[in-house]
């Protein structure tokens, strides 16, 4: 591998064209190859970025010149494509979740440990300037020592807006795993692994309607939790309280908010990369902290990026696989806990990824 990390798309669906457009803009990452079911998305998506080609999996898999793939299959294929790529002979770095099961994810972790290759997952979220902040604002003693956090994600589902939303209601889906990995992501980099959970959850309706599109009007099964909600007990001791819904349909609830012995912080949407990270301190008021930490002008495909830097250093990649493989552990262990009821201790950790200096761009490292 040279200087540009050289990656081919496999999945052209909706979220592949912010990943491209981040590309298009770095002089460190290079889209060569595009590959979908669907050849004409696939002839779309590379018709944009000039040098990319469109082509079968099976042919960007055994290119030259592709040293990573990214993978933006739906979950369900995850698996099979990312062990794949691993076989072909590249790194990969997965959209999330990891894979649909964590008995899936030993499989691909496994398997590129074997080979040599190096697995990443997004999301990069985490690597902004929001959570970056806060997580230097925790480690400073902004807010004395952590003892909870309180994190909310609803909505009233994807099928208001989502052509094809079916899969984010099958196994694999759901608000936990379509969402719960920027939060939990977020409150890990934050607090530390999570060492057990409780929780309980819901499936008010068993079909969903969609609601925009060529295919509005289609109704669909529900296979899967809609409603859920828990406390995640970190190793560190801090408690967090989790609601994550695609039942309500509006709320005034804070995204992430972390309390400590000495004040609170309140952070921006995880699912973004940047916004106002605020301080409330005793005697005081809420107060937005000046930005101190995070990649600069980050967008979808900087963990894409920052697994370039790792290769060429030879350090762990930010977004890896191991921190994604923690949080599919919580949120399946969530799952667990809601089905029956009871609190289930989370078997793996991670260590906390190196923080993102300030100022720094996924391009200039």
């Amino acid at each position: 591998m040279g200087n540009a990390l050289n990656v081919g798309i496999i999945g052209a669906g909706k979220i592949s064209g912010a990943y491209a457009t981040t590309f298009d803009r770095l002089s460190t990452v290079t889209l060569t190859s595009v590959a979908d079911l669907d050849a004409g998305r696939a002839a779309t998506l590379a018709a944009q970025y000039p040098g990319a080609r469109a082509e079968t999996p099976d042919e960007l898999l055994a290119a030259d010149d592709v040293d990573v793939v990214l993978n933006l299959t739906v979950p369900q294929a995850h698996t099979a494509v990312t062990l794949a790529a691993i076989a072909s002979g590249k790194h990969v770095y997965v959209e999330k979740p990891l894979t649909a099961t964590t008995a899936e994810a030993r499989t691909v972790l496994a398997a590129a440990a074997r080979a040599g290759r190096v697995v990443a997952c997004a999301p990069d979220t985490v690597l902004g300037t929001g959570v970056q902040t806060a997580r230097a604002s925790v480690a400073a003693g902004d807010i004395g020592t952590p003892i909870a956090a309180s994190a909310f994600m609803v909505t009233p589902g994807h099928e208001r807006w989502h052509p094809a939303p079916e899969f984010y209601y099958q196994p694999g889906g759901g608000p936990i795993l379509d969402m719960g990995p920027y939060y939990l992501t977020a409150l890990v980099t934050l607090l530390g692994p999570v060492r057990r959970v409780t929780g309980l959850s819901l499936t008010p309706r068993p079909t969903r309607t969609i609601g925009d599109g060529p295919r509005a009007g289609t109704v669909f099964p529900v296979h899967v939790a809609t409603h859920v909600t828990g406390v995640l007990e970190h190793a560190s001791g801090a408690l967090t309280t989790l609601m994550m819904s695609f039942d309500v349909w509006e709320a005034r609830l804070p995204r992430i908010e972390v309390y400590g012995t000495e004040g609170t912080l309140s952070l921006p949407d995880p699912n973004g990369f940047d916004g106002p990270v605020r301080l409330f301190a005793p005697g005081g008021d809420w107060a937005e902290i000046p930005e101190r930490a995070g990649y600069r002008n980050a967008s979808r495909g900087c963990g894409v990026a920052d697994l370039g830097r790792a290769l060429r250093t030879g350090t762990p990649p930010r977004a890896s696989g191991e921190l994604a493989f923690h949080v599919l552990d919580v949120m399946e262990c969530l799952l667990a806990a809601a089905g029956t009821g009871t609190a289930v201790e989370v078997a793996s950790t991670c260590q906390i990824p190196a923080p993102v200096p300030f100022g720094a761009d996924p391009d200039d490292q």
